[in-house]
């Protein structure tokens, strides 16, 4: 379990905003722009990237209770924990988007990512459990209050590197580079601003990563809201990796894909507060059911659009971005209140939840890239009428049918409103 210091000054807000901007920007964003990356500059096959994605997760699963368990013993230097491993981290962004293959593509790619995602891993432990010690200082409410900066930070550092790599076509002949080079500013930043938070939750003792299966497993509606959460957030991770591919070669929107992402992440972040307002007058689950609808409906239309439809492509990014709005704030504190209904100790059950989210990336990818390939999708060349056709259905249509699938599951979950 996780127990708070003695009262201590207050914590630096800026300091956890930049650090959680910087982990948000090692997240996500990779799974956008890596594969792109390494398919259109060494033609690394598109069936290959998504193996490896897929079996990174596995490793996710067996490797973060480790990292739990190291990362509690090494409470008393944390500080120099954390700084030599964002150090590792930088220099695998570096090797990822920087730095040419020394080696086999494939193999040079895997590395990188399993360096890159072991240190996100250990650092977002760290990080999460220095920030519920700390909160405490902050007087009534100061867990809440933190949150709040340390979300709003991820959230901008996700828009940034959707955005950079995209933006920095136009000033740079190597944006990746620019954008591993600006990780390392900001990491360095990002440790030097969190510097005196990790010795003042120094007596701080971090919850091992091991999961509570048997108290998830053993309730019926935990279950229920596992498979939901699993089918709900695959179709955010197919369209986010397939966002760049489909951009560039249905929609032909060179130079645009980054304000369309911000749009996308921006549109959510903001749509959050609505939601929550939306839950606490109809409920959780009705509002949820209210998103995930949106989200289903707007992207069904994405599959009429082709090239230059900019503009009715934007809407549905800001119409869509809501529906994921809904989904990043109700779904989690759903299961989070039947996690505290079932009892105290059932609440590391939403260790189990974190990992269902991030193996729908690596599910989203062993799933679309394959069919992409048999399909003969090139990326950055002229394609096939059916290779362009199999891009959209993936991109829209899948999405579509498992949020319909998603949608349903809910639906069917006994659930209170309240």
């Amino acid at each position: 379990m996780t127990t708070a210091v003695a009262a201590s000054p207050r914590p630096r807000l800026w300091g956890y905003s930049l650090f959680g901007g910087l982990l948000a920007m090692a997240g996500l964003p990779i799974y956008i722009h890596a594969p792109y990356f390494y398919v259109d500059e060494y033609a690394v096959s598109l069936a290959a990237l998504g193996t490896v994605l897929f079996v990174l997760r596995g490793l996710d699963f067996l490797q973060d209770p480790a990292l739990g368990w190291l990362a509690a013993r090494l409470t008393h230097m944390r500080g120099l924990a954390v700084a030599l491993t964002a150090a590792v981290m930088a220099a695998a962004m570096l090797m990822l988007f920087a730095v040419p293959p020394l080696f086999a593509p494939l193999a040079w790619f895997a590395i990188a990512l399993t360096l890159l995602f072991s240190c996100y891993s250990f650092l977002t432990i760290c990080f999460y459990a220095t920030g519920a010690a700390r909160g405490d200082a902050l007087g009534q409410g100061g867990h809440v209050y933190l949150a709040g900066w340390r979300e709003t930070g991820a959230l901008l550092g996700v828009c940034l590197a959707a955005a950079a790599p995209v933006a920095l076509e136009a000033v740079l002949p190597a944006p990746f580079m620019g954008f591993a080079i600006g990780f390392v500013v900001i990491t360095v930043l990002a440790i030097a601003a969190m510097r005196a938070e990790w010795p003042r939750a120094r007596n701080v003792q971090v919850a091992e990563a091991g999961l509570s299966l048997r108290d998830v497993f053993a309730d019926a509606t935990a279950r229920r809201l596992l498979i939901v959460a699993l089918v709900n957030a695959t179709p955010v991770a197919i369209t986010s990796t397939l966002f760049l591919f489909y951009a560039e070669s249905v929609l032909q929107a060179e130079g645009m894909e980054g304000v369309l992402l911000i749009l996308l992440f921006l549109s959510a972040a903001a749509s959050a507060p609505l939601w929550a307002r939306l839950a606490r007058r109809t409920g959780a689950k009705t509002a949820l059911l209210s998103g995930m609808g949106l989200a289903a409906l707007s992207f069904a239309f994405v599959t009429t659009l082709g090239p230059g439809d900019l503009a009715l492509f934007a809407l549905i990014c800001v119409i869509s971005g809501a529906g994921i709005g809904a989904d990043l704030t109700l779904l989690p504190a759903i299961f989070s209140r039947r996690m505290a209904e079932l009892s105290p100790e059932a609440a590391k059950g939403f260790g189990l939840w974190a990992f269902v989210t991030k193996a729908t990336l690596a599910l989203a990818a062993l799933m679309v890239f394959p069919a992409l390939q048999v399909a003969g999708f090139e990326a950055g060349a002229e394609n096939s009428p059916t290779a362009l056709n199999t891009l959209v259905l993936l991109y829209a249509a899948l999405p579509s049918v498992l949020k319909v699938v998603a949608i349903a599951l809910l639906a069917l979950t006994p659930l209170k409103e309240s």
